[in-house]
């Protein structure tokens, strides 16, 4: 895997409270490309618990494919796993 950075115009969602799947971004209304080559997306919330029992999303979890439906229910499940450790072990 290559990263670089981002040289895209910022993106701007109404970050939901629960993971989004989207099997085929050409399909899904409203989708903000920053990859033209981009075929399918999972964006997964990272909510933080505050004092008061107030939730705030912090940030996502964003992950891009190639491939159409390049993501299923075993990766959401994965990845949601995976945003509530990052969450747990950062000091926000």
């Amino acid at each position: 895997m290559l990263l670089g950075p981002f040289c895209g115009k910022p993106a701007y969602a109404d970050i939901q409270r629960q993971t989004l799947l989207v099997p085929d971004v050409d399909a899904y209304p409203g989708h903000i490309g920053c990859d033209g080559d981009t075929k399918s997306e999972i964006v997964c919330p990272l909510i933080v618990s505050r004092d008061g029992g107030m939730e705030e999303v912090v940030g996502v979890l964003d992950l891009d494919c190639l491939a159409i439906a390049g993501f299923d229910a075993e990766d959401k499940v994965g990845l949601e796993n995976i945003s509530r450790l990052v969450v747990n072990v950062c000091d926000w």
